[in-house]
């Protein structure tokens, strides 16, 4: 039987595909394997580093449509940065120049979910439609956001 070769993303356990910097990530294996990317312990850091990522792209700098954050996330010198913007687009429903609240925790996991699709493609058979389950990425969305009734 063959092995199907997991994305690097998933491999990684770093969904968004997030670069190696000087940023020191919770939950980020401290000797990489990976030449580029960084590496996590766990899909659950991978997806808060990825959800924290956003969160200071909405709340330092002030990015607050689904174009102007795939714009920085995906910058067009590294990817197809139109087609990323329109697939994102499709999946939250909403027009590339449409404010949104990443604040919103519903919004932040479908957010998240839409650019771990993206950036893994679809997932094989036997996986969750958003390579992981629900409950992972609203775990994600509570190490970072806070609590709400």
């Amino acid at each position: 039987m063959l092995a199907i070769l997991l994305p690097r993303g998933i491999r990684n356990n770093n969904p968004g595909n997030i670069r190696l910097s000087k940023t020191v990530w919770q939950g980020q294996r401290p000797a990489s394997l990976d030449a580029d990317f960084a590496e996590f312990t766990t899909a659950l850091y991978g997806l808060r580093a990825l959800m924290k990522t956003l969160l200071t792209y909405y709340l330092k700098y002030n990015l607050d449509t689904v174009g102007s954050i795939i714009n920085r996330f995906a910058p067009p010198h590294e990817n197809a940065t139109d087609a990323y913007i329109y697939a994102v687009t499709q999946a939250l429903k909403v027009k590339r120049t449409d404010k949104i609240d990443l604040t919103a925790k519903p919004l932040l996991t479908a957010l998240t979910r839409a650019i771990v699709l993206r950036e893994n493609g679809h997932p094989p058979a036997g996986r969750p439609p958003g390579w992981y389950a629900p409950e992972l990425y609203e775990e994600a969305a509570n190490l970072v956001l806070p609590l709400t009734a």
